[in-house]
């Protein structure tokens, strides 16, 4: 399967404007982003994911959660890193709203992260898709290039 992600060109207008979204697999869901740095991915990625799951529109950013992650290398990090997102939203209810990322090592394989966001208020928030776990199949994390995507179960 050939998907393909925004090109340098798009990349320009992603800055003012949203830097990630999805595209339909086979069986599961992908998140792409761009970003002209790890952080940048790596945030752009996290927001994509609770994109699956709610409209971020609705989201306010009122609690704060400090996140770490770790891998042997960096697409690893990637998993865990989205894994430990999508445990705060399967074990508390969080939703994030922002996300800033401090990768550690180059190329990185580790990060501290802050998460803002808020607890699932049925009243306000949508549930769209649930999201079951990150997976390493097609994943994609180039720095370099700018762009990044990742497949989930759902």
């Amino acid at each position: 399967m050939d998907v393909r992600l925004p090109t340098s060109a798009h990349r320009v207008r992603a800055s003012r404007a949203r830097r990630w979204g999805s595209f339909p697999t086979t069986a599961d869901v992908g998140v792409w982003a761009t970003g002209g740095n790890s952080a940048e991915l790596l945030e752009a990625l996290g927001l994509g994911l609770f994109a699956l799951m709610t409209d971020l529109r609705k989201v306010r950013p009122k609690e704060e959660r400090a996140v770490s992650a770790s891998g042997a290398d960096p697409t690893e990090l990637v998993v865990s890193f989205l894994t430990e997102l999508l445990l705060l939203e399967q074990t508390d209810g969080f939703l994030a709203r922002e996300i800033r990322v401090r990768p550690i090592g180059d190329p990185p394989t580790a990060l501290v992260a802050s998460v803002s966001g808020e607890r699932f208020d049925p009243a306000r928030h949508s549930s769209r898709t649930e999201v079951k776990a990150v997976t390493f199949h097609d994943l994609v994390f180039d720095p370099a290039s700018g762009r990044a995507r990742v497949i989930v179960d759902i």
